[in-house]
């Protein structure tokens, strides 16, 4: 994985929140994607940037 893609403020983390659920966000280093666990939801990040469209979001199925 490029270190860049994973490289993410974390400052900036403790700030975002889902946009559909407005709960925290949990950082998935492996997947590198923010995870949501209310919304069922998986936020990409790329170059290092937070995708929080819901519309860019993978769902996550059990």
């Amino acid at each position: 994985m490029d270190e860049k893609l994973s490289k993410v403020d974390p400052k900036l983390l403790d700030l975002l929140v889902c946009p559909l659920g407005k709960g925290r966000l949990t950082l998935n280093r492996q997947t590198n994607e923010l995870i949501s666990e209310s919304a069922r939801l998986a936020y990409p990040i790329r170059d290092g940037i937070p995708i929080m469209l819901v519309s860019e979001a993978r769902r996550i199925e059990d």
